[in-house]
């Protein structure tokens, strides 16, 4: 007779544990966070660290250009394109946090 599976088995297994003290201050922070969410604590803490080690790691990519590219891509870089017309209505806007 073949045994069924149940879903929770397909799951990846957390064996490792992080463990975190704050402030009780930062930890009514977090948790109201992620409630307003619908998650649990630990959810909410994981996936915003993982989003930040991955922007983190990100941010530190290297790639290399040949010497033609790497002039190409300083030049884009020193000729910003010119604001467009929307652009330029919306600065001229006041800010919300203003009025």
């Amino acid at each position: 007779m073949a045994q069924a599976r149940s879903d929770r088995s397909a799951a990846p297994r957390k064996d490792d544990v992080i463990q975190i003290r704050a402030a009780a201050e930062l930890k009514a922070l977090l948790t109201r966070a992620a409630s307003l969410r619908g998650q649990k604590l630990s959810e909410f803490m994981l996936a915003s660290a993982r989003r930040e080690a991955e922007a983190a790691i990100l941010d530190q990519r290297t790639f290399f250009l040949d010497a033609e590219s790497h002039e190409q891509f300083l030049a884009m870089l020193d000729a910003p394109p010119a604001p467009s017309p929307a652009l330029e209505k919306l600065m001229k806007r006041q800010p919300l946090w203003s009025r």
